[in-house]
C-alpha cells in the first residue's frame, strides 16, 4: 500500500508549473510593451562613429560676438570668460565618460574621447548632445562665480560637431590646427584693439590698417607703437588651454574618533585624486606629447 505525502506533491507541482507560468507572464508583458507604431524607429539614422578612431567633439559659442558685447567682456581678452569656459570643460570631463583631454580657446572647446570608447555605443548624436548640454548648463551654473557684478542677461548657446580621426598623428594635427588658430586670432585681436583703445581708430580704420599685414608686421606695431612684446602676453591668451588628467594631492578636513577618545575631532587628511588640470603650453611640437605619453597610449 502506497502512502502519498500530498504536501510534497503539491510543492513539486508548483515548482514545475511556476516557471512556465512566469514565462507566459513575462512574454505577455513584452508583447504589451510593443505597439504598431514602433516601426518609426526604423527611420533613425545610424550615426555610429568609426571604430578604433579618436572621437572629437568641438563646441563653439553661437553668436558669441553679440553675447560678449551684451555682457561687457573685456577686449581683446576677458580672463573671466576664458576661466569660465575652462570650468565648464572641467565639469564635462568629470561628469561624462572616456574623455582623455580637452583643448579650448576663445569661445570654443574640443573634447577628445578614447579610441576604444564604447560610450553610448559610439553614437555621434549621444557624444555631441551630452557634451553640449553639460557644457551649456555648467556655463549658466558657474556664471556668478566669475562674473560677480554682471547679470546673465540671456541664456548662452553652443553648437557642436563630431569628427573622428583615425590615427595619433591626425589627432595631433587637429589640435595643432586649433592652437595655430588661437595664435593667429589672438595676435590680430591684440593689435586691432590697441589701435582702437590707444590710438582711437574706428573699427573700420583699424581693419584697414591691418589689411595685408603679416605676423611680423603686427608684432612690430605692438612693440614700436605700444611697447608691447607679444611673447610676454599671458600664455592662456597666446596658447589656449589644455586640460589633461593629473593626480593631485588634496588636504581636507575630516571628523574622526581617535583611539581612547569619546568625541570626534576634526583632523586634516591628505588624499590623492585624479582631476582635469589646466595647462597653457605648446602642443604643436613634440615636447608636450613626450612629457604626457599616456594620452595617446589609451589602449591600456
Amino acid at each position: 500500500m502506497w502512502v502519498i505525502n500530498t504536501a510534497i506533491v503539491a510543492s513539486r507541482v508548483r515548482l514545475a508549473v511556476a516557471p512556465s507560468c512566469l514565462r507566459v507572464s513575462v512574454s505577455s508583458r513584452v508583447a504589451m510593451a510593443k505597439s504598431k507604431f514602433e516601426y518609426v524607429r526604423d527611420f533613425e539614422a545610424d550615426d555610429t562613429c568609426l571604430a578604433h578612431c579618436w572621437v572629437v567633439v568641438r563646441l563653439d559659442g553661437r553668436n558669441f560676438h553679440r553675447f560678449a558685447e551684451k555682457h561687457n567682456f573685456a577686449k581683446p581678452n576677458d580672463s573671466r570668460a576664458l576661466e569660465l569656459m575652462t570650468q565648464c570643460a572641467q565639469t564635462v570631463m568629470t561628469q561624462l565618460e572616456d574623455i582623455v583631454m580637452a583643448y579650448g580657446q576663445s569661445d570654443e572647446y574640443s573634447f577628445v574621447f578614447k579610441r576604444k570608447s564604447n560610450w553610448f555605443r559610439r553614437r555621434a548624436s549621444k557624444f555631441m548632445t551630452n557634451v553640449a548640454s553639460q557644457f551649456a548648463s555648467s556655463y549658466v551654473f558657474y556664471w556668478k562665480d566669475y562674473f560677480k557684478d554682471q547679470e546673465l542677461l540671456y541664456p548662452p548657446a553652443f553648437d557642436g560637431r563630431v569628427v573622428v580621426y583615425p590615427s595619433n598623428q591626425t589627432l595631433k594635427d587637429y589640435l595643432s590646427w586649433r592652437q595655430a588658430d588661437c595664435h593667429i586670432n589672438n595676435l590680430y585681436n591684440t593689435v586691432f584693439w590697441m589701435l582702437i583703445q590707444r590710438s582711437k581708430l574706428t573699427p573700420a580704420q583699424a581693419q584697414e590698417r591691418l589689411q595685408g599685414t603679416l605676423a611680423a608686421d603686427k608684432n612690430e606695431i605692438l612693440f614700436s607703437e605700444y611697447n608691447i612684446n607679444y611673447n610676454n602676453e599671458p600664455p592662456m591668451y597666446r596658447k589656449g588651454t589644455i586640460l589633461i588628467w593629473k593626480k593631485i594631492k588634496e588636504v581636507i578636513s575630516k571628523e574622526i574618533k581617535l583611539p581612547g577618545e569619546t568625541e570626534e575631532k576634526k583632523v586634516e587628511v591628505t588624499r590623492t585624486r585624479t582631476k582635469p588640470v589646466a595647462l597653457h603650453c605648446d602642443i604643436i611640437g613634440d615636447a608636450f606629447w613626450k612629457e604626457h605619453p599616456e594620452i595617446l597610449e589609451d589602449d591600456s
